[in-house]
């Protein structure tokens, strides 16, 4: 299996985390990530709490990880897509 096979296999089970779904009050129907990106974003709230970073950069820092995961998945799409099409 080459690299690039791996990687979007990879990529395709990155999806499929992500296609889980829990129904929010007030917010509808969300996303939920996999357990490990989870325990990371608990992390990072923990971490604000005990005040060892401040809120606004833990905020921040979950956005960026949450803006890259959507990016990186979307390419992994994308990339699919074409070499199906190949």
């Amino acid at each position: 299996m080459s690299t690039l096979t791996r990687h979007l296999s990879g990529s395709r089970e990155m999806i499929h985390a992500y296609s889980r779904r829990v129904d929010v009050p007030l917010l509808g129907e969300v996303a939920v990530p996999p357990p490990d990106k989870l325990a990371y974003y608990a992390g990072i709230g923990v971490l604000a709490a005990l005040q060892v970073i401040e809120w606004p950069l833990a905020l921040v820092i979950t956005a960026g990880h949450v803006l890259a995961d959507q990016h990186v998945s979307g390419l992994a799409k994308g990339v699919g897509e074409a070499l199906e099409t190949a």
